[in-house]
């Protein structure tokens, strides 16, 4: 500041090289800050742009740690999928071929199933036959299933039948063998033996005396009989397996 001497007498201080700077007005100018920053408004602008960058700080700091962290995530499952895709497309192979090889087994099972029922039927009437007994016929009565053997597996559906009503459970008669034999004997009490010897075997079941008539039988009389009988599933305590061996030459 300029200062101008307008006392007479007084003695004039020498001019300076550039402006004089009372320092007794910057109390004066500090003074004038601090009563502006006493101001409400001033408080307030100054928390707001505080508080801003503060906020904005922060939200850097945190999404660059978040950006950091999926970055990372993002490499370890890509190196995690390129890892495991060939163990999962070996799994997937692996289950294809053990589902084929149980449907296989399961046609299989369902044609050995069947494949020795008649020849334990034979079997258990030829030891069951007393003395004085002949036979002239066996046959089957119930019905023929002519379902191929994936549906008797279970793997595929049989074609409804005309007229049969859908949905309905499949009846009960069709899943049981049932066969009748009709043969000649000359001695009553053997017939009698012969009903209670197949009622023993533990693969029939239900065995009924349909009729006996007194026939001629070479100029001799003779008793025919009808039996009805049904094949039973036996119990796999009763069934004795033995290995079997072929010797190739």
């Amino acid at each position: 500041m300029i200062e101008i001497n307008l006392l007479p007498g007084a003695r004039k201080k020498t001019r300076s090289g550039g402006p004089s700077f009372n320092l007794g007005n910057v109390g004066e100018v500090f003074k004038d800050f601090t009563s502006r920053i006493g101001d409400p408004w001033m408080l307030s602008a100054i928390a707001g742009v505080t508080v801003g960058l503060a906020a904005i700080g922060g939200m850097w700091f945190y999404q660059s740690r978040r950006e950091s962290s999926l970055t990372e995530r993002e490499q370890k499952a890509v190196q995690d999928s390129t890892r495991y895709a060939s163990v999962i497309a070996e799994r997937a192979k692996a289950e294809a071929q053990r589902d084929s090889v149980q449907r296989q087994i399961a046609v299989i099972s369902a044609i050995d199933g069947t494949r020795l029922v008649w020849p334990h039927i034979m079997d258990e009437i030829s030891r069951a036959m007393p003395p004085y007994i002949w036979l002239r016929s066996v046959v089957q009565t119930s019905a023929i299933s002519a379902d191929p053997p994936e549906v008797q597996a279970g793997i595929s559906k049989a074609a409804p039948k005309p007229g049969a009503p859908r949905g309905g459970p499949p009846s009960s008669d069709e899943s049981v063998l049932a066969l009748q034999v009709v043969g000649n004997t000359v001695d009553i009490q053997a017939l009698t033996r012969f009903m209670k010897a197949l009622e023993a075997s533990p693969f029939l079941q239900n065995v009924t005396l349909v009729r006996s008539d007194v026939v001629m039988q070479q100029g001799k009389e003779a008793t025919e009989f009808r039996i009805d009988l049904q094949y039973e599933k036996p119990d796999p305590a009763v069934l004795r397996t033995v290995p079997f061996t072929v010797s190739v030459r």
